[in-house]
């Protein structure tokens, strides 16, 4: 059975022209590109996105981070739970600590300018594609 996941490929990912390698990744793992659009997020949407990390030191920074330039957002098809399939690909949160072989071990850099976003479960997959793209 097919299920979605959303991804976001960051300002730095766009900004280093990342976008067709990244998506190449999902594409030659067997996963369709649904949906797929670039936009500079609002304030708005970026904080709507990250609420669950309202209060946290990095809260802030993240958010002027992700609205500092164009992203790319993403909604993948792939088997079910497919958004376990993803979070391995894109590898550990900073990039320092990736794999080698994992996204954000070949091109990430440091701190929030690894590349890439994913969504962690079937529940925020859901939620972050309907705030991204309305469906």
């Amino acid at each position: 059975m097919a299920s979605r996941t959303f991804i976001m490929i960051k300002p730095d990912g766009v900004a280093r022209g990342l976008c067709g390698k990244v998506l190449a990744r999902f594409e030659k793992k067997g996963f369709k590109i649904i949906q797929c659009k670039m936009l500079t997020p609002s304030k708005e949407l970026v904080e709507n996105h990250y609420k669950e990390h309202l209060g946290k030191d990095f809260y802030e920074k993240l958010i002027a981070y992700i609205t500092s330039g164009p992203v790319m957002a993403v909604t993948l098809e792939g088997y079910d739970g497919c958004f376990a399939c993803v979070r391995e690909m894109i590898g550990a949160t900073q990039p320092q600590n990736a794999k080698p072989g994992t996204i954000r071990g070949d091109l990430g850099l440091v701190g929030s300018t690894n590349v890439i976003h994913s969504s962690d479960s079937v529940e925020s997959a859901q939620r972050e594609i309907a705030l991204w793209f309305g469906n």
